[in-house]
């Protein structure tokens, strides 16, 4: 059964999971924002989504571009879960995952990783 939470606890909990990232990757992070949305209306099991510019992937003709976007899917987290200690859990998860992407790791370099 899934977890039901209020949508104002569950971008707390994408909060918390953003203050948990080490200090010199948040000093990293370049030109994201991070959206909470219900689901993804393409992929309605999808967890979490980067769309950008990996760090990696950027030169100079960068500048002046649109921020990446790091999107947490909250009805798909919640219907994975089965109490909140689990959500909490899978956030912290999903967060680190995107913003990995963000910093040019793939979803095979996460797996070997231990995180995919």
């Amino acid at each position: 059964m899934p977890v039901i939470m209020p949508a104002d606890r569950f971008e707390e909990l994408v909060s918390d999971a953003l203050d948990l990232l080490p200090e010199k990757l948040i000093a990293a992070i370049d030109n994201v924002v991070v959206l909470v949305e219900s689901r993804n209306e393409d992929e309605p099991d999808l967890l979490g989504l980067y769309e950008g510019i990996a760090l990696t992937e950027r030169d100079s003709w960068y500048a002046g571009a649109l921020p990446d976007a790091i999107t947490i899917y909250r009805d798909a987290l919640l219907d994975m879960c089965e109490s909140e200690a689990e959500v909490v859990d899978e956030v912290r998860i999903t967060v680190i995952h995107e913003f990995a992407h963000h910093f040019g790791i793939d979803d095979e370099q996460l797996h070997e990783l231990g995180w995919g």
